[in-house]
Order: C-alpha cells, then structure tokens, then sequence
C-alpha cells in the first residue's frame, strides 16, 4: 500500500529540529583490585625485586549506536562497511564522499573505453533527434570492490550501463541496454547485493542484476506510474539505498520511495520484490503560481537523520521526515525554502546537518537576485534558514549546476560563468576565485588527500593544491582530454576515472 503524503504551505511550516538523544552509561564498573605480592626476605638473603602493580584501566562509557536513518557525522566519510567503494554520485547519502587516494602525481591516460569506437546514442529533445556522445552531467563512474576486483560501473549516452574493470578497462559482463541515454550516476548497493540502480531517458528507473554472465533487469519504475507529474519522464538523480528502502526522485517531479525487498533465490540468485511505499509531488499550488509547470526534480535525494532533501526545477528545496517509514507513518514535508530558480545540483549536507545548495541563474526573477546562487541553509530555523549566500548574476545564465564540494573549512562552487569560488563555511566570505576555460562549469569538483580535482569544459582535468585552504590554490598539474568534461571525476586508490562528451571514458594513473 502506498503511504499517504500531506504538504506543508509557506504560511503553515512547523518549528522543527531534528535532534536526536544520546544517553551514556551512568557510571562504570570499579576497577577489579590488584593483589600486593610481597616477598619476606631471610637476614642472609638479597631481597627480590618486587614488580610495581599493574593498573586496570576504567572502562569508557560505551558508544551508543546512532538511530536514526543516516549519522549526520558520517557526512565526509566512506558510505558502506559491506560494499566498498564509492558507490553512488558523491559517494554517500549526505553527498560529501569524493573517494580513496593517493591522487595521481603526474597521470597520464593509461586506458581508454570503449577501444576504437565511441559511446554514442540518439535521443530527442523538443521533438528533434540529435546524436549524443560520451558521459555528461552528472556522469560519475561507480568504482566498487565485488569478488577480488575492482568494478567501475557507469551509464552513458549510448544507452547503456557500462561494467568495467577498472586495472584494465575491459568489459567484465556486457553492458545493460536502455532505451535511451544515460545522464546521472548509477548507485551501487550498499548492503553486498550484486545490484546496481541507474536511471535513463526511457521513462524508466531500473534495478539491474550483477551476479550472472550478463545483466539482468530485476524491476523498473515507470516514470507514467504517479499521479500528478509533470515535465518528463527522465531519471537524472542518482538514488539512496538504505535499511532496504530505496529513495528517488524524477523529473515526473514526484518524489518515490521503494521497500526494494532483496534477496536470495535456491539458485543463490539476487532477488527483489519491490513495493512503492510512498510517493508525492516535489511542487505545491504557491510553486506553481510562481514559476508554472517546471518542476522537474533533476538532482539526487540527499539524506541526514531522519530526514531526506531534494530540490527542483522551480527551485523548491525541501526536507521530508522519514523517520516513522519503518512503522507505516507516511514522510511529511518539514522543510521548505524557495531560492528562485532552477536547482539541478544536489544538495551536499555537512556534519552539523546544514545544507549548501547550488542555484541556476536562468530566469532572472527577483527571488534568485534577492536570494543568491550558493547559499547555506539552516534547515532547523525554518522561518529564516538562510545563513549567507555568494551572487553570480552577471548574466544569464549563470549560477551553479555543479553540485557544491565541502572540504575542511571551505566550499568549493564552480559557477556557469567560468569561475570556481572558495568559500569560508561559516562565513560565505568568498576566500579566492579560480578562473575556467570554456563555455560552461558542470563538473563537480572532487577532493582527496588536500587535492582539488575540477574538469572544464576545454577537456581539462586540473589538479589543485588544497592543503592550505586559506589561499587560492596552486596548480599541481592538468592534462587535456578530447572532449568538454561535463561527468565528476572519480578517485579510488591511485586512479582516476572521468568520461567526456567526445564519446569515451579515461582512466590516469602515474
């Protein structure tokens, strides 16, 4: 049965905070007591060294386990203990993973996919058919560890969902057709099941099997299945798998969550027995009023407590309490906050659950003027969650449709107007500005072990100096690739992996 949904209006937002109790042990066992041996020495006996008693040390109070859907601390680190690797656009669910270093020296391309051809689809936009090549936006490989080797897994604009091995760059099964492109990032299960979720311009979202000779499709959503959608029927978002739910938004507009209900068959095949639990419109009547039907949600869900964000076309961000969907209670929207335009870029949470969020400039209303187009959120002050923004309106379009990158004290935002801003977090002071070649900024910056990777639009991939972040970084190193870099780069031990629009995926190591 699907869960029942409710929206929250402007003017009847609840006072929320999430907070969550933590209760130490009231006291500690005393230390067990240690015997005093001591030795009686005879008048013409040497008398034996007596060894000093060795202390039992007081137990700590023992760590009480976190509760709630996602540990806000866990914002910054590796997804999954059962699933290594990074595992879904930006890596976990508050979208701050960037993957596992060292970061190349001096990379140089040490293979290429597909060898002597090229990843390139039709598809039809505005009713005209247009050849499509490459990765674009988002784009970023999957790089997972799954029976003593190293996958990357991908989806791209031939149609198809790529599984590659990532030392050598050859196919180790075929890849997964669709019925049209691929845009987003897949999402690899986190749990251990050989499953990985992508979703395609084919007005479908799919659950694809890993574990045979070949991929095999276990379920797909229909975007067409909700009441009340609106704009299209493409999948851009990469999704949430957490406790067995799956978590997904579309450009439908409708927000969905799926019990997935994995398993095992005799055979020791993967199984899933999908329920859609909960759906609801992304948009409410005031969004509508304020910018028409465009409402598309084309960023991934982002998750911290027990609560999960997404944002849309018509700039809507919000926040939906799940923390009662194990026991039937339907999310209900907590958060809402109107930035003016267009969001694509995912929202990235860091460790305190605020929310950094990038916004497009295309419409030029007064609210994206007013509000900015990289701006902190408080979402427990629901009346005035703004906490400061940074301006790109010089012209239109500008603003952000690369997802932001926290790192340390700072915020990385690339911006359409060919610069990238460093950000002091807790201040939106703005630090330094790198300047980018090339048309436009979509690829989102990656960080590992204090460098800063950024692809432009010209086909390079630069590497930056991040272990000061007080300066503006120096360059450590480029290398150009055919093709603009539109796909986020992915990092996993000494390897670096980014597609680009000239219709191949690299791989560079030194």
């Amino acid at each position: 049965m699907i869960l029942a949904f409710g929206v929250v209006g402007i003017g009847a937002l609840l006072a929320w905070r999430q907070t969550v109790g933590r209760t130490d042990d009231a006291g500690s066992p005393a230390p067990t007591p240690t015997a005093e041996v001591v030795a009686t020495a005879s008048p013409t006996a040497t008398p034996t060294p007596v060894p000093a008693p060795t202390p039992n040390p007081t137990p700590g109070p023992t760590p009480v386990p976190y509760s709630g859907w996602v540990d806000p601390a866990s914002s910054g680190q590796l997804w999954a203990a059962q699933t290594e690797g990074l595992l879904t656009f930006r890596g976990n669910p508050t979208r701050s993973y960037y993957g596992r270093g060292p970061v190349p020296a001096g990379p140089s391309v040490q293979w290429r996919y597909p060898q002597g051809s090229t990843m390139c689809g039709p598809t039809s936009v505005g009713g005209e058919v247009s050849q499509w090549c490459g990765t674009g936006w988002t784009g970023q490989p999957a790089v997972f560890e799954r029976g003593g080797r190293t996958w990357l897994a991908f989806g791209a604009y031939d149609h198809a969902v790529h599984f590659v091995d990532a030392d050598t760059g050859e196919d180790i099964i075929p890849p997964y057709l669709t019925g049209d492109l691929i845009k987003g990032s897949v999402t690899i299960d986190p749990d251990g099941y050989p499953i990985v979720y992508s979703g395609s311009r084919d007005n479908y979202f799919h659950v694809i099997a890993i574990d045979g000779a070949e991929p095999v499709e276990l379920w797909r959503l229909s975007a067409s299945l909700a009441t009340g959608t609106k704009w299209n029927d493409d999948w851009d978002g990469s999704a949430l798998v957490i406790d067995d739910y799956l978590f997904e938004g579309g450009e439908n507009s409708i927000f969905h969550i799926v019990k997935l209900n994995r398993g095992y068959d005799a055979q020791g095949k993967v199984t899933v027995d999908p329920e859609l639990v909960f759906q609801a419109p992304g948009y409410d009547s005031e969004l509508l009023a304020a910018v028409g039907d465009n409402v598309s949600i084309e960023n991934s869900v982002a998750i911290s407590g027990n609560t999960v964000y997404f944002a849309n076309s018509g700039g809507l961000v919000q926040g939906w309490d799940i923390g009662g969907l194990k026991d039937g209670v339907a999310p209900e929207r907590v958060f809402r906050y109107w930035v003016g335009d267009d969001v694509d870029a995912s929202i990235v949470i860091d460790d305190e659950g605020m929310l950094y969020v990038g916004v497009e400039y295309e419409q030029g209303r007064a609210r994206s003027r007013e509000i900015g187009q990289i701006v902190k959120l408080d979402p427990g002050n629901v009346d005035d969650p703004l906490v400061w923004s940074v301006f790109d309106t010089g012209r239109i379009p500008a603003g952000a449709w690369a997802t932001p990158a926290i790192y340390r004290d700072l915020v990385i935002a690339p911006v359409d107007t060919g610069r990238v801003f460093g950000i002091d977090r807790a201040t939106g002071e703005v630090r330094w500005e790198v300047p980018m070649p090339g048309a436009f900024n979509w690829s989102s910056p990656v960080i590992v072990d204090d460098v800063w990777l950024q692809g432009d639009c010209e086909g390079i991939l630069h590497a930056f100096d991040l272990s000061d972040t007080t300066v503006k970084p120096p360059q450590l190193w480029s290398i150009t690739l055919p093709g603009c870099i539109e796909s986020t780069p992915a990092v996993w031990d000494g390897h670096v992996y980014v597609g680009t629009r000239a219709g191949q995926l690299y791989m560079l190591a030194d």
